[in-house]
């Protein structure tokens, strides 16, 4: 461990990752595991925001969403899988503590505009259902454009808050019970009075999570109660399809977040906490584009279009 002596008291400047413990013998595994959803990750969500800009069908405020939010996702895994897979290559697990912070700062402020995201999307399809005559009025490209530009703001402002961990002081143990650096395991770990930011970490936790998903929630309560007073089966059907995908993915992120932050943290938990940090950290990401492709006719049809362009490509070289 390295370490350095400052006023007559040993301070931790690298930390070590657990994981999920020690399981030295399934690394390759693990590693081919790892690198196979990260390239998925990044293919799928890469593909979705190239249709988005490219093809002028996308052109709209619901593939715009779409598109920042593929962005997003593939940010979100890059600030935890590359280090994951380097740790699994090395078999280092050491993380600096300028290292750690960074990633905890970004992986923040990436969730934060992900609710702020996922409740302007919702947002954009309550108005689509719920008052489609006033639709184009109310969701112009400048509106898709503050909205956006606020999510991100929004979320990267908030997570400020992350700043005075860099005057914690850490004297030991350096080892954190996760697979990356997450904000409760970390502050465990201070030997710092750590009362002030773990309430002003509250607050701006529930101003930024909080608020989005009310809007969220809100937003489908109306849309479902439109949706169900459509007469037709077949219109209710189609209205459903168009914000269905959508609710998939609120629901399997705000389902995972919540288990992982507001249940209680014991150690028959932690194991298990860690399992649901890994869906919303790894496997969301993954299956986003898969959710929203599958799901959609315009995206498969694109993406159909696509794979025969390439087709015929190597057939005429």
């Amino acid at each position: 461990m390295e370490k350095q002596v400052l006023e007559n008291q040993t301070m931790v400047i690298e930390f070590i990752l657990l994981g999920f413990g020690d399981i030295s013998a399934l690394h390759i595994l693990l590693f081919l595991v790892v690198l196979m959803i990260y390239m998925l990750t990044m293919v799928g969500n890469i593909l979705i925001v190239a249709l988005v800009v490219t093809d002028q069908r996308f052109h709209t405020p619901m593939y715009y969403f779409l598109g920042n939010l593929s962005c997003l996702e593939s940010c979100y895994s890059s600030t935890i899988l590359p280090r994951m897979l380097a740790s699994f290559v090395t078999g280092n697990r050491s993380i600096s503590l300028t290292g750690c912070f960074l990633q905890m700062y970004f992986f923040g402020s990436l969730a934060a505009t992900e609710c702020f995201l996922l409740s302007a999307m919702s947002y954009d399809r309550y108005l689509a259902i719920c008052k489609p005559l006033h639709y184009t009025t109310l969701m112009k490209s400048r509106d898709c454009l503050y909205l956006v530009t606020g999510s991100w703001i929004s979320g990267f402002l908030g997570n400020t808050i992350l700043f005075p961990l860099l005057q914690l002081a850490f004297c030991g143990p350096n080892e954190i019970d996760h697979f990356f650096c997450d904000f409760n395991p970390l502050l465990k770990l201070a030997c710092s009075d750590t009362h002030h930011i773990i309430i002003l970490a509250f607050m701006v936790a529930c101003i930024v999570t909080l608020p989005p998903f009310l809007l969220t929630m809100s937003s489908y309560v109306w849309i479902i109660g439109t949706i169900l007073k459509i007469p037709s089966s077949i219109g209710r059907k189609k209205a459903f399809s168009t914000c269905s995908s959508h609710l998939i993915v609120v629901t399997i992120f705000y389902g995972s977040l919540m288990i992982v932050y507001m249940l209680p943290d014991t150690q028959m938990l932690r194991d298990l906490n860690k399992l649901f940090s890994a869906l919303y950290t790894v496997l969301t990401p993954m299956v986003n584009p898969l959710i929203y492709s599958l799901r959609n006719k315009e995206v498969k049809q694109a993406l159909k279009k696509i794979q025969e362009k390439i087709i015929q490509a190597r057939f005429l070289s």
